[in-house]
């Protein structure tokens, strides 16, 4: 297989659902009617779907089977156990509590340690995590590295958290920081993986001053396999190997099961310590559910436990990071700016340097996911000032970075499907000049790029 150039599916398809193909007329009065939010869209308006890799993967053959094997007792179920199995072979962490997906994980966890005057760093906090730690009154602080703020810089390993500025504020306020996350890929900063040598630096100062480190573990398969791939010495590991360094790196973890887990929904939350799984587990009946199936279905379980057998697999991985690097490299090839190196589960477009005429505060983010909309039907991910922009006291920053996100679903399209994004996206890179700023009309108080809407600006 080494000699051949063409990605290949290791799979082949056994069931389809149908796109529905509308006219550029159409796609306009749908988003006008949306204002002018991706979120707010119809599914079935939209041809290709990249708003996001979370849920929306094909499960294979052996989790549709493993699903008949769900099986839905209260307290106790058999899917439970093999859910738990599953999980604890790659995370072996002493306590697993299951939740409906991962956002609720990190509600529990950060309501029982977070709250006001704590500060909580991260590499790059994503939206729910950043959201549920300022909910409880805390500080989300993102210290990743100088890389991972340059959207064209080359680094192996821009997601790695900046070790010296953890030490000094460490240094300063450790008394105020309950845990320290690192989030593997670092999805903010545009899918860009931790190695194992920043991991190990991270542990290390945390042990120095007693801190727990926690991993948002939400894409821990794709993870891995940039460290096989990138990190001297990692080469000749399996996946699953390199997976339990990690984790035998970390005190605990958050997981949306919805990406690495390949499943439609669920998570779960994960750690060492005896007194804080009780606390949490306490949060999970109040919430959640009870502490064996904490809001999921027993055949959710089933088909979480299957999924991770198959997300470690060599072949998997190959297709799956060479299958994302192939729609990267396309509009590299044409021009169009993207963060690199590419990253594993989706292509960033750096919306900011390709829209210099829409100041940050006019959302070129979102200007440029409108206008892949309306030429022809790809929903994409505003990752920018709409997402970021607002912080807790009201006030309005421009974000790090103003980008666009095309996240690429599991095992779902074709090469044809990249191919016509492609060239869906180089003739609206062609025509960028063109595009308006937007402005937002209405918006919640919190988490506001789910539901703001939004009107161009002349």
């Amino acid at each position: 297989m080494d000699r051949w150039q063409t990605i290949i599916e290791p799979f082949r398809i056994h069931s389809v659902e149908p796109i529905r193909i509308t006219t550029a007329a159409e796609r306009k009065t749908a988003i006008e009617a949306a204002g002018y939010n991706l979120f707010n869209l119809h599914a079935d308006d939209v041809l290709i779907d990249l708003l996001t890799d979370s849920g929306t993967g094909a499960m294979s053959r052996d989790q549709w089977a493993a699903v008949q094997h769900g099986d839905e007792s209260y307290a106790g179920s058999p899917s439970w156990y093999a859910f738990l199995d599953s999980v604890q072979t790659l995370f072996p962490f002493a306590h697993v509590i299951p939740t409906h997906q991962g956002r609720a994980a990190e509600k529990i966890l950060f309501s029982t340690i977070g709250g006001p005057g704590k500060v909580i760093p991260n590499n790059t906090h994503f939206d729910t995590t950043r959201a549920n730690v300022e909910f409880s009154g805390a500080e989300a602080l993102d210290l990743v590295i100088a890389e991972g703020r340059e959207p064209a810089a080359i680094h192996p390993f821009k997601g790695n958290m900046d070790v010296g500025a953890l030490e000094s504020l460490l240094e300063e306020r450790a008394a105020d920081v309950p845990v320290v996350f690192l989030t593997i890929t670092n999805n903010s900063g545009g899918g860009q993986p931790v190695s194992l040598r920043n991991l190990r630096a991270v542990r290390a100062v945390c042990t120095r001053y007693s801190i727990p480190l926690f991993l948002d573990a939400c894409r821990f398969a794709e993870n891995a396999w940039f460290i096989h791939e990138r990190e001297e010495g990692q080469g000749g590991r399996s996946i699953p190997d390199i997976v339990r360094e990690m984790a035998s790196l970390a005190d605990g973890m958050t997981m949306s099961a919805k990406k690495d887990g390949l499943a439609n929904i669920g998570g779960w939350l994960a750690m060492n310590d005896d007194a804080l799984a009780e606390r949490c587990r306490n949060m999970l009946i109040l919430t959640e559910g009870f502490v064996t199936y904490g809001g999921l279905a027993g055949r959710d379980l089933e088909a979480i436990a299957q999924g991770l057998h198959e997300v470690v697999e060599e072949d998997y991985l190959r297709y799956r990071i060479r299958s994302t690097a192939y729609l990267g490299e396309a509009l590299v090839d044409a021009g169009v700016p993207v963060v690199q190196p590419i990253g594993g589960h989706a292509v960033y477009i750096d919306a900011r340097a390709l829209l210099p005429h829409v100041p940050p505060l006019c959302y070129p983010g979102q200007s440029l996911a409108v206008a892949l909309y309306e030429a022809g039907g790809i929903r994409g991910c505003e990752i920018g000032t709409v997402m970021f922009g607002r912080h807790p006291d009201g006030s309005e920053t421009a974000a790090a970075m103003d980008l666009v996100r095309l996240a690429i679903p599991r095992r779902t399209y074709t090469q044809s499907h990249v191919d016509y994004s492609v060239e869906v996206i180089t003739a609206v890179a062609s025509r960028a000049t063109e595009l308006p700023g937007y402005r937002i009309v209405s918006e919640p108080p919190a988490l506001r790029h789910f539901t703001a809407r939004f009107q161009p600006i002349a």
